[in-house]
Protein backbone atom coordinates (compact mmCIF):
# COMPACT_ATOMS: atom_id res chain seq x y z
CA UNK A 1 0.00 0.00 0.00
CA UNK A 2 1.29 3.13 -1.07
CA UNK A 3 1.44 6.21 1.42
CA UNK A 4 -0.87 9.15 0.58
CA UNK A 5 0.87 12.51 1.15
CA UNK A 6 -1.26 15.43 1.83
CA UNK A 7 -2.02 18.64 3.41
CA UNK A 8 -4.52 18.52 6.00
CA UNK A 9 -7.59 20.81 5.08
CA UNK A 10 -6.03 23.74 7.19
CA UNK A 11 -2.81 23.80 5.58
CA UNK A 12 -4.95 24.70 2.24
CA UNK A 13 -3.15 27.62 0.40
CA UNK A 14 -6.18 30.13 -0.36
CA UNK A 15 -6.70 29.74 -4.22
CA UNK A 16 -7.20 25.91 -3.42
CA UNK A 17 -10.48 26.82 -0.99
CA UNK A 18 -12.73 27.28 -3.49
CA UNK A 19 -12.37 24.20 -5.11
CA UNK A 20 -12.53 21.51 -2.20
CA UNK A 21 -14.08 18.77 -2.61
CA UNK A 22 -15.94 20.36 -6.25
CA UNK A 23 -17.07 17.69 -8.92
CA UNK A 24 -14.55 18.16 -11.62
CA UNK A 25 -14.61 16.93 -15.02
CA UNK A 26 -10.81 16.74 -16.41
CA UNK A 27 -10.27 15.86 -20.17
CA UNK A 28 -6.66 14.64 -20.90
CA UNK A 29 -6.22 13.13 -17.92
CA UNK A 30 -4.26 10.51 -19.48
CA UNK A 31 -1.73 13.15 -20.26
CA UNK A 32 1.31 13.74 -18.51
CA UNK A 33 -0.33 17.35 -17.73
CA UNK A 34 -3.52 15.87 -16.96
CA UNK A 35 -2.35 13.41 -14.51
CA UNK A 36 -0.08 15.96 -12.19
CA UNK A 37 -3.65 18.01 -12.22
CA UNK A 38 -5.67 15.25 -11.37
CA UNK A 39 -2.80 14.49 -8.23
CA UNK A 40 -3.25 17.80 -6.87
CA UNK A 41 -7.29 18.06 -7.25
CA UNK A 42 -7.11 14.39 -5.13
CA UNK A 43 -5.69 15.98 -2.53
CA UNK A 44 -8.25 18.75 -2.74
CA UNK A 45 -10.73 16.33 -2.06
CA UNK A 46 -12.31 16.61 -4.81
CA UNK A 47 -14.40 14.13 -7.20
CA UNK A 48 -13.07 13.75 -10.09
CA UNK A 49 -13.49 12.16 -13.75
CA UNK A 50 -12.08 12.10 -17.12
CA UNK A 51 -12.38 11.48 -20.60
CA UNK A 52 -9.42 11.09 -22.79
CA UNK A 53 -8.07 8.54 -25.24
CA UNK A 54 -5.76 5.95 -24.18
CA UNK A 55 -2.37 6.41 -23.10
CA UNK A 56 -0.22 6.59 -26.29
CA UNK A 57 3.40 6.32 -25.02
CA UNK A 58 4.54 3.27 -22.98
CA UNK A 59 5.68 3.97 -20.33
CA UNK A 60 3.31 6.92 -19.47
CA UNK A 61 2.09 8.68 -16.23
CA UNK A 62 -0.87 7.58 -16.64
CA UNK A 63 -0.30 4.11 -16.57
CA UNK A 64 3.15 3.98 -13.80
CA UNK A 65 1.18 6.49 -11.14
CA UNK A 66 -1.73 4.28 -10.90
CA UNK A 67 -3.72 7.96 -11.93
CA UNK A 68 -7.03 5.63 -12.84
CA UNK A 69 -7.01 4.84 -8.92
CA UNK A 70 -7.65 8.46 -8.27
CA UNK A 71 -10.81 9.56 -10.52
CA UNK A 72 -13.26 7.75 -12.54
CA UNK A 73 -11.70 7.06 -15.67
CA UNK A 74 -13.23 6.95 -19.19
CA UNK A 75 -11.62 6.79 -22.08
CA UNK A 76 -13.35 8.23 -24.82
CA UNK A 77 -12.36 10.88 -28.12
CA UNK A 78 -13.38 14.16 -27.61
CA UNK A 79 -14.60 14.48 -31.29
CA UNK A 80 -17.36 12.39 -30.73
CA UNK A 81 -19.94 14.70 -28.78
CA UNK A 82 -21.89 12.11 -27.80
CA UNK A 83 -19.53 10.70 -25.82
CA UNK A 84 -18.74 13.95 -24.16
CA UNK A 85 -22.19 14.50 -23.61
CA UNK A 86 -22.81 11.40 -21.97
CA UNK A 87 -19.02 11.93 -19.59
CA UNK A 88 -20.50 15.50 -18.35
CA UNK A 89 -24.49 14.63 -17.55
CA UNK A 90 -23.00 11.53 -15.76
CA UNK A 91 -20.17 13.01 -13.75
CA UNK A 92 -21.94 16.59 -13.56
CA UNK A 93 -18.98 19.03 -13.00
CA UNK A 94 -19.05 22.25 -11.38
CA UNK A 95 -15.77 22.82 -12.93
CA UNK A 96 -14.18 21.61 -16.21
CA UNK A 97 -10.80 21.36 -17.08
CA UNK A 98 -10.39 20.75 -20.82
CA UNK A 99 -6.63 19.61 -21.37
CA UNK A 100 -7.20 16.56 -24.21
CA UNK A 101 -5.51 17.62 -27.41
CA UNK A 102 -2.95 17.12 -30.07
CA UNK A 103 -0.27 18.39 -28.39
CA UNK A 104 2.77 17.87 -30.18
CA UNK A 105 4.54 20.57 -33.04
CA UNK A 106 5.88 17.06 -35.20
CA UNK A 107 2.82 15.22 -35.29
CA UNK A 108 0.98 18.43 -36.90
CA UNK A 109 3.02 18.21 -39.84
CA UNK A 110 1.99 14.62 -39.93
CA UNK A 111 -1.49 14.40 -39.10
CA UNK A 112 -2.92 18.21 -39.85
CA UNK A 113 -6.58 16.84 -40.32
CA UNK A 114 -6.84 14.88 -36.86
CA UNK A 115 -5.19 17.80 -35.30
CA UNK A 116 -7.24 20.34 -36.06
CA UNK A 117 -10.41 18.26 -35.65
CA UNK A 118 -9.33 17.19 -31.95
CA UNK A 119 -8.03 20.96 -31.01
CA UNK A 120 -11.00 22.58 -32.73
CA UNK A 121 -14.23 20.82 -32.88
CA UNK A 122 -12.90 18.39 -30.10
CA UNK A 123 -12.93 22.32 -27.88
CA UNK A 124 -16.50 23.16 -29.14
CA UNK A 125 -17.74 19.84 -28.35
CA UNK A 126 -16.89 20.08 -24.36
CA UNK A 127 -17.72 23.68 -24.50
CA UNK A 128 -21.33 22.80 -26.18
CA UNK A 129 -21.73 20.15 -23.59
CA UNK A 130 -20.18 22.31 -20.60
CA UNK A 131 -23.00 24.70 -21.62
CA UNK A 132 -25.85 23.01 -21.64
CA UNK A 133 -25.31 21.26 -18.34
CA UNK A 134 -26.70 22.77 -15.28
CA UNK A 135 -24.20 21.74 -12.82
CA UNK A 136 -21.18 23.63 -14.72
CA UNK A 137 -19.98 26.86 -13.03
CA UNK A 138 -16.16 27.30 -14.29
CA UNK A 139 -14.17 25.90 -17.33
CA UNK A 140 -10.63 25.99 -18.37
CA UNK A 141 -9.83 25.83 -21.92
CA UNK A 142 -5.68 25.43 -21.90
CA UNK A 143 -4.38 26.04 -25.20
CA UNK A 144 -0.10 27.47 -25.62
CA UNK A 145 1.96 30.13 -26.15
CA UNK A 146 2.61 28.86 -29.39
CA UNK A 147 -1.20 30.88 -30.55
CA UNK A 148 0.37 34.61 -30.93
CA UNK A 149 1.79 35.63 -34.85
CA UNK A 150 4.30 38.09 -35.49
CA UNK A 151 7.28 38.95 -33.28
CA UNK A 152 6.75 39.08 -28.91
CA UNK A 153 7.63 43.16 -27.37
CA UNK A 154 10.94 43.29 -25.40
CA UNK A 155 7.92 42.38 -22.92
CA UNK A 156 7.00 39.12 -24.35
CA UNK A 157 3.68 38.19 -26.09
CA UNK A 158 0.79 39.94 -24.51
CA UNK A 159 -2.81 38.21 -23.86
CA UNK A 160 -3.97 41.37 -26.31
CA UNK A 161 -1.67 40.30 -29.34
CA UNK A 162 -2.73 39.03 -32.30
CA UNK A 163 -3.41 35.40 -33.09
CA UNK A 164 -1.49 33.16 -35.76
CA UNK A 165 -0.30 29.72 -36.16
CA UNK A 166 1.90 29.11 -38.98
CA UNK A 167 2.21 25.37 -38.45
CA UNK A 168 -0.79 22.60 -38.06
CA UNK A 169 -0.24 22.49 -34.23
CA UNK A 170 -0.22 26.48 -33.52
CA UNK A 171 -3.17 27.49 -35.80
CA UNK A 172 -5.32 24.66 -34.65
CA UNK A 173 -4.73 26.27 -30.93
CA UNK A 174 -5.45 29.64 -32.53
CA UNK A 175 -8.49 28.67 -33.62
CA UNK A 176 -9.36 26.83 -30.28
CA UNK A 177 -8.75 30.53 -28.71
CA UNK A 178 -11.33 31.99 -31.27
CA UNK A 179 -13.53 29.18 -30.29
CA UNK A 180 -13.30 30.10 -27.11
CA UNK A 181 -13.88 33.59 -27.18
CA UNK A 182 -17.16 33.17 -29.36
CA UNK A 183 -18.50 30.83 -26.06
CA UNK A 184 -17.64 33.82 -23.69
CA UNK A 185 -19.53 36.21 -25.89
CA UNK A 186 -22.43 34.75 -27.17
CA UNK A 187 -22.82 31.18 -26.90
CA UNK A 188 -22.74 30.30 -22.68
CA UNK A 189 -24.82 33.38 -21.98
CA UNK A 190 -27.91 31.50 -23.96
CA UNK A 191 -26.89 28.32 -21.99
CA UNK A 192 -26.26 28.28 -18.26
CA UNK A 193 -24.26 30.96 -17.92
CA UNK A 194 -20.84 29.35 -17.21
CA UNK A 195 -17.48 31.21 -17.02
CA UNK A 196 -14.99 30.14 -19.83
CA UNK A 197 -11.17 31.45 -19.62
CA UNK A 198 -8.17 30.25 -21.92
CA UNK A 199 -4.82 29.42 -20.12
CA UNK A 200 -1.93 29.53 -22.63
CA UNK A 201 1.34 28.28 -20.74
CA UNK A 202 4.65 28.41 -21.63
CA UNK A 203 7.02 25.00 -22.36
CA UNK A 204 6.68 22.65 -19.26
CA UNK A 205 9.05 19.98 -17.78
CA UNK A 206 8.71 17.39 -15.08
CA UNK A 207 8.54 14.10 -14.27
CA UNK A 208 6.13 11.73 -15.62
CA UNK A 209 6.63 12.91 -19.90
CA UNK A 210 7.54 10.36 -22.49
CA UNK A 211 6.32 12.29 -25.11
CA UNK A 212 8.18 12.17 -28.97
CA UNK A 213 10.03 15.05 -29.95
CA UNK A 214 10.55 16.73 -26.56
CA UNK A 215 14.10 17.70 -25.39
CA UNK A 216 13.40 15.77 -21.87
CA UNK A 217 11.84 13.09 -22.61
CA UNK A 218 14.28 12.59 -25.60
CA UNK A 219 16.99 13.30 -22.81
CA UNK A 220 15.79 11.01 -20.78
CA UNK A 221 15.57 8.25 -23.33
CA UNK A 222 19.21 8.83 -24.09
CA UNK A 223 20.07 8.94 -21.07
CA UNK A 224 18.42 5.38 -20.30
CA UNK A 225 19.46 3.52 -23.21
CA UNK A 226 23.09 4.76 -23.10
CA UNK A 227 22.59 6.30 -26.54
CA UNK A 228 22.79 9.79 -27.80
CA UNK A 229 21.18 12.85 -27.64
CA UNK A 230 19.42 14.21 -31.38
CA UNK A 231 19.29 18.24 -30.71
CA UNK A 232 17.02 19.71 -33.78
CA UNK A 233 17.36 24.08 -32.52
CA UNK A 234 20.25 23.76 -29.87
CA UNK A 235 20.16 27.50 -30.00
CA UNK A 236 15.97 27.60 -29.55
CA UNK A 237 14.88 29.51 -26.29
CA UNK A 238 12.03 28.75 -24.59
CA UNK A 239 10.27 29.90 -21.34
CA UNK A 240 10.59 26.75 -19.41
CA UNK A 241 9.09 25.79 -16.40
CA UNK A 242 7.84 23.05 -13.86
CA UNK A 243 4.43 21.16 -14.66
CA UNK A 244 3.54 22.37 -11.50
CA UNK A 245 3.69 25.67 -12.24
CA UNK A 246 1.29 25.41 -14.68
CA UNK A 247 -1.10 23.27 -13.23
CA UNK A 248 -0.55 25.70 -10.35
CA UNK A 249 -1.97 28.77 -12.95
CA UNK A 250 -4.88 26.59 -13.86
CA UNK A 251 -6.37 25.72 -10.16
CA UNK A 252 -5.59 29.53 -9.54
CA UNK A 253 -7.68 30.75 -12.16
CA UNK A 254 -10.78 27.98 -11.90
CA UNK A 255 -10.93 29.51 -8.37
CA UNK A 256 -11.47 32.68 -9.42
CA UNK A 257 -13.97 31.95 -12.36
CA UNK A 258 -15.77 30.40 -9.11
CA UNK A 259 -16.08 33.10 -7.36
CA UNK A 260 -18.04 34.88 -10.00
CA UNK A 261 -15.46 37.65 -11.31
CA UNK A 262 -16.51 38.31 -14.21
CA UNK A 263 -13.28 40.55 -15.04
CA UNK A 264 -11.38 36.88 -15.04
CA UNK A 265 -13.24 35.71 -18.55
CA UNK A 266 -10.65 35.60 -21.49
CA UNK A 267 -7.04 34.73 -21.54
CA UNK A 268 -4.05 34.66 -19.00
CA UNK A 269 -0.45 33.33 -20.04
CA UNK A 270 1.01 31.71 -17.67
CA UNK A 271 5.20 31.32 -18.30
CA UNK A 272 8.11 32.14 -16.41
CA UNK A 273 10.00 35.57 -15.89
CA UNK A 274 12.61 36.49 -18.58
CA UNK A 275 15.58 34.39 -16.51
CA UNK A 276 14.23 31.53 -17.35
CA UNK A 277 14.22 31.42 -20.82
CA UNK A 278 16.99 29.56 -21.30
CA UNK A 279 18.14 27.98 -24.81
CA UNK A 280 17.50 24.10 -25.31
CA UNK A 281 21.59 22.94 -25.33
CA UNK A 282 21.64 25.28 -22.22
CA UNK A 283 18.52 23.15 -20.60
CA UNK A 284 20.33 19.93 -21.52
CA UNK A 285 23.79 21.29 -19.93
CA UNK A 286 22.04 21.46 -16.89
CA UNK A 287 20.14 18.40 -16.75
CA UNK A 288 23.28 16.56 -17.24
CA UNK A 289 24.59 18.37 -14.34
CA UNK A 290 21.27 17.18 -12.39
CA UNK A 291 21.46 13.60 -13.81
CA UNK A 292 24.01 12.94 -16.42
CA UNK A 293 24.82 13.96 -19.45
CA UNK A 294 24.59 11.47 -23.18
CA UNK A 295 26.41 12.17 -25.68
CA UNK A 296 25.01 15.12 -28.26
CA UNK A 297 24.16 14.62 -31.82
CA UNK A 298 22.79 18.14 -33.59
CA UNK A 299 20.71 17.04 -36.58
CA UNK A 300 18.68 18.66 -39.20
CA UNK A 301 14.89 20.16 -37.52
CA UNK A 302 12.38 18.20 -39.84
CA UNK A 303 10.32 20.92 -39.45
CA UNK A 304 9.88 24.84 -39.01
CA UNK A 305 9.99 25.85 -35.29
CA UNK A 306 9.78 29.51 -33.35
CA UNK A 307 13.33 30.72 -32.31
CA UNK A 308 12.39 32.40 -29.15
CA UNK A 309 9.48 32.25 -27.70
CA UNK A 310 8.62 34.54 -24.10
CA UNK A 311 5.07 34.93 -22.88
CA UNK A 312 3.77 38.11 -21.06
CA UNK A 313 2.46 36.79 -17.34
CA UNK A 314 1.63 39.86 -15.61
CA UNK A 315 -1.77 39.77 -15.94
CA UNK A 316 -2.00 36.48 -14.44
CA UNK A 317 0.19 37.81 -11.48
CA UNK A 318 -1.73 40.64 -10.75
CA UNK A 319 -5.48 39.26 -11.15
CA UNK A 320 -4.98 35.56 -9.64
CA UNK A 321 -1.47 36.00 -7.51
CA UNK A 322 -0.01 33.55 -9.23
CA UNK A 323 3.80 33.63 -8.74
CA UNK A 324 5.18 30.05 -8.49
CA UNK A 325 8.02 29.72 -6.38
CA UNK A 326 10.13 27.28 -7.96
CA UNK A 327 13.09 29.07 -10.34
CA UNK A 328 15.07 27.53 -12.99
CA UNK A 329 17.43 25.50 -11.59
CA UNK A 330 15.32 23.63 -8.61
CA UNK A 331 12.93 23.24 -11.79
CA UNK A 332 15.76 21.49 -13.68
CA UNK A 333 16.64 19.60 -10.24
CA UNK A 334 13.13 18.09 -9.42
CA UNK A 335 12.78 16.85 -13.03
CA UNK A 336 16.08 14.92 -12.77
CA UNK A 337 15.12 13.81 -8.89
CA UNK A 338 11.72 12.25 -10.53
CA UNK A 339 13.32 10.66 -13.37
CA UNK A 340 16.35 9.13 -11.49
CA UNK A 341 13.74 8.29 -8.89
CA UNK A 342 11.32 6.38 -10.73
CA UNK A 343 14.07 4.54 -13.04
CA UNK A 344 15.64 3.64 -9.82
CA UNK A 345 12.25 2.11 -8.62
CA UNK A 346 9.32 2.42 -11.07
CA UNK A 347 6.76 1.60 -8.20
CA UNK A 348 7.73 5.16 -6.95
CA UNK A 349 6.17 7.01 -9.53
CA UNK A 350 2.62 7.44 -7.88
CA UNK A 351 4.68 8.55 -4.39
CA UNK A 352 7.33 10.53 -6.37
CA UNK A 353 4.56 12.58 -8.14
CA UNK A 354 2.63 13.18 -4.87
CA UNK A 355 5.44 14.21 -2.86
CA UNK A 356 6.20 16.72 -5.18
CA UNK A 357 2.94 18.53 -5.23
CA UNK A 358 2.80 18.50 -1.41
CA UNK A 359 6.35 19.99 -1.78
CA UNK A 360 5.22 22.67 -4.36
CA UNK A 361 2.33 23.63 -2.17
CA UNK A 362 4.32 24.16 1.05
CA UNK A 363 5.97 26.29 -1.06
CA UNK A 364 3.21 28.21 -1.81
CA UNK A 365 2.80 28.46 2.18
CA UNK A 366 5.91 29.76 3.11
CA UNK A 367 6.41 32.07 0.10
CA UNK A 368 4.97 36.07 0.70
CA UNK A 369 2.06 35.98 -1.85
CA UNK A 370 3.72 38.19 -4.94
CA UNK A 371 7.13 37.61 -4.02
CA UNK A 372 9.31 36.20 -7.37
CA UNK A 373 11.00 33.14 -7.37
CA UNK A 374 14.24 33.66 -6.54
Amino acid sequence: MRQRIRLGWGDMNAFEVPLRGRRVLVTGHTGFTGGWLVLWLRALGCRISGLALAPDTTPNLFTEAHIAEALESRIGDIRDFTAVRSVMDGSRPEVVFHLAAQPLVSRGFDQPLDTVAINVLGTANVLEAARSSSSVKAVICVTTDKVYAGNPSTFGYMETDALGGADPYSASKSAAEMIAACYIATMAPRGNGSRIATARGGNIIGGGDWSKDRVVPDFVRAVVTKGPLMLRRPDAVRPWQHVLALVHGYLSLAAMLLERNATLLGAFNFGPTGSQAISVSELVERLGKAWCKPALQITLAQFPETAVLQVNSDKACRELGWQPPLDLQRTIEITAEWYRGYYANPDQARDLTESQIADYRRLLQSKPLGSPAS
